[in-house]
């Protein structure tokens, strides 16, 4: 009967989400001529109603830890976060005291219809993977000015949603743009796979918990070496969010030391 109700739940809270986001569309496309901030402001309720949902439908709650950490309005910054699920990429557009953010991220979204259309008025990111090298030159070149519209940057340095108690390559995007531009560097925790799983239909309840690290200054530093910091940290942290996830990766990685 739980996995049951687990399902109807899901099925309702996809419907929702489904239903919100083709009604919703239309209304951004009209704050399309409004100033950035009134637009972001506009697009960002759409987060709220799909988290309302989460809350209603599935018993998806949330906390965050560390805002105190967030550097003040005015100061420049790139967020690092762990990547686990869907979640976190619809609640951090509000997630961080109201401040505008921009994502990095392939530009085929931006043809996911209603979604990708949203997102297109938000001043992201999109990078072209199939320019190699030149790719990354268009992301520091973007970068530079989103930063200096004061508009934080937010990457996932392992490049895709891992499953939970699992860790995947740290890249070095996001502190190679932060050496380049000089900007400090802010590492994020995240444990929304432990309620909205990769890949998974089913929804589970529970409270996601999002941890913000302590900035983490760029200047002189070298990519590689700012990188395994902010790996260090998320990791570390995402052990005491999900110590149940980790135990058994753990104990399987010191057997093999062994």
């Amino acid at each position: 009967m739980y996995r049951i109700a687990l399902f109807l739940r899901s099925l309702l809270f996809t419907l929702w989400m489904l239903v919100v986001t083709v009604l919703f569309a239309p209304t951004c496309f009209i704050s399309a001529p409004f100033p950035y901030r009134t637009r972001y402001w506009w697009t960002s309720r759409w987060t709220l109603i799909i988290l309302w949902g989460a809350r209603h439908f599935c018993g998806i709650h949330h906390q965050v830890k560390g805002m105190e950490n967030l550097p003040p309005p005015g100061e420049q910054a790139i967020l690092l976060s762990k990547h686990q699920s869907a979640w976190e990429t619809i609640f951090y557009v509000l997630g961080f005291r109201g401040h505008p953010l921009t994502y990095v991220f392939k530009k085929e979204l931006l043809y996911v219809p209603f979604f990708g259309w949203g997102i297109g008025l938000l001043r992201m990111i999109p990078i072209d993977r199939s320019k190699g090298k030149d790719a990354f030159a268009q992301v520091v070149e973007v970068g530079r000015q989103r930063l200096a519209q004061g508009i934080w940057i937010i990457m996932f340095p392992e490049g895709t949603r891992t499953k939970v108690g699992s860790q995947g390559k740290y890249k070095m995007g996001g502190t190679r743009l932060a050496v380049e531009t000089g900007t400090q560097v802010v590492p994020v925790a995240v444990n929304s796979g432990d309620c909205w799983p990769k890949n998974s239909f089913i929804k589970k309840p529970g409270t996601i918990t999002v941890s913000i690290g302590k900035p983490i200054p760029s200047v002189g530093r070298e990519p590689a070496e700012l990188m395994q910091e902010v790996e260090n940290w998320i990791e570390s942290e995402m052990r005491v969010l999900s110590p149940h996830a980790y135990a058994t990766t753990d104990r399987v990685a010191k057997q093999a030391q062994h």
